[in-house]
């Protein structure tokens, strides 16, 4: 930590390295492409590189600190390629979403990615804000600039389809 606040650029490196793996899986739940991937993470890198003086211990964990800053890195880049279609087709509100309960919470860490990576890319990115991150079904219209209905269908699409990759391999 005291070197990445003298912007030492091997304690940085180092810094990095550490959080690396569990980061690109973050980032992996929001994008297909590998470049989109590794802009999010590197765009949130440098935001805890530039904001390292504002970690205060006192408040949480640094892994915590670093995650939420990779992880808001990757939302905005999600709301910068909104010229980009990413399939969110608007659904009524009146179609259904029953909140069943979380589909994810029995697999270990590495299995919840290999079943997420078999959805597509937008139900996936619901579902990891919804079931992985805790976001509300607000929270996640909000970030993604969509209604909360597409939002519910998404979930209930995720759940479904999941449902079906989890009889097929267990």
């Amino acid at each position: 930590m005291a070197g990445c606040r003298r912007r030492d650029r091997q304690s940085q490196e180092q810094l990095y390295r550490r959080f690396y793996p569990v980061l690109f899986a973050l980032c992996k739940n929001f994008f297909d492409e590998k470049h989109d991937v590794l802009t999010a993470l590197n765009n949130g890198m440098m935001k805890v590189f530039q904001n390292i003086d504002q970690y205060d211990a006192t408040k949480g964990e640094l892994f915590n600190w670093i995650y939420t800053a990779v992880r808001n890195a990757a939302l905005t880049l999600l709301r910068d390629q909104k010229t980009k279609q990413f399939d969110y087709d608007e659904i009524d509100d009146r179609m259904g979403f029953e909140s069943a309960d979380n589909p994810l919470e029995t697999l270990s860490a590495s299995d919840i990615q290999i079943y997420l990576a078999q959805l597509p890319v937008a139900t996936r990115r619901i579902c990891g804000l919804f079931y992985l991150e805790g976001f509300s079904v607000k929270e996640i219209s909000e970030a993604l600039a969509i209604s909360t209905g597409t939002v519910k269908w998404h979930l209930s699409e995720s759940r479904m389809r999941l449902k079906k990759i989890l009889e097929k391999y267990l």
